[in-house]
């Protein structure tokens, strides 16, 4: 496992005890916004999570089949990451 690969499990273990206290706040019966903001707090940080994740897939995946020269496989990999940014619009 490389330094990102590890950076991404660290922030993963942390998002996952932020879920479980949410799971404590409301059975605490917390006020509505404070579990709102670790929510929130949640969403952000799945974010950053997922743009390591992509630049990891653009330093490893697509830049391998860049260096191919396979141009098949160079579509593909160029259509998945279209796909990707068009879910992510929708």
């Amino acid at each position: 496992m490389n330094l990102e690969e590890e950076a991404i499990i660290r922030r993963l273990n942390r998002i996952e005890g932020q879920v479980r206290g949410i799971s404590r706040m409301i059975e605490g019966e917390r006020y509505c916004i404070d579990i709102l903001q670790q929510m929130r707090a949640i969403k952000s940080a799945l974010a950053k999570v997922e743009d390591a994740v992509l630049k990891d897939h653009s330093a490893t995946c697509v830049e391998s089949a860049i260096a191919s020269g396979d141009a098949k496989e160079q579509r593909k990999k160029f259509n998945e990451l279209v796909e990707l940014m068009a879910k992510v619009k929708s």
